[in-house]
């Protein structure tokens, strides 16, 4: 059996620490949009859709999260009048989602709150700290992104058997 080296472990502690993290967001996130009935997973969403009307599969790749999860939040966002389905001239079954001017609304809440909480807790840490973390995160999604494409998209991770 394998053992971990110390970058090895320092990696795990790493990644225990960003799933910490994410949930910590989510959790704050959803506390900033909860007054304008969204919640972070939709704010995400809106927050692409906000840069031009796009299709579920361009939203889920720039998120890094599934077509299907993308698919079930635009079609509640939809449902609640803060998205609209528009025909793609590009692709006939998948339809682009645009802000609807509740969405936008909605939005722009969120984010004068979003820049207000940001603030405040970008003061507790130094510029120098916050770009260093910024910095490794981009660095080790690059790695991880290389780990998938060398296996093949299959779910294996390197040095895996088939």
């Amino acid at each position: 059996m394998n053992k971990l080296t110390t970058s090895g472990s320092t990696f795990t502690e790493l990644v225990l620490a960003v799933f910490r993290l994410n949930g910590l967001l989510l959790e704050a996130g959803d506390r900033l949009t909860e007054p304008v009935g969204l919640s972070s997973a939709r704010w995400q969403v809106l927050g692409v859709v906000e840069h031009g009307a796009a299709p579920v599969a361009h939203v889920a790749r720039v998120m890094g999260l599934s077509r299907q999860s993308v698919q079930q939040t635009a079609d509640a966002l939809e449902r609640e009048g803060f998205i609209e389905y528009r025909e793609n001239p590009h692709h006939r079954r998948a339809k682009l989602m645009a802000l609807t001017p509740a969405g936008r609304e909605a939005l722009q809440y969120v984010e004068r709150h979003h820049t207000e909480w940001a603030n405040e807790l970008g003061r507790s840490h130094s510029l120098e700290s916050l770009q260093e973390a910024v910095t490794t995160l981009r660095k080790l999604s690059e790695s991880l992104e290389q780990d998938a494409a060398a296996a093949g998209g299959e779910g294996q991770l390197k040095g895996d058997k088939p």
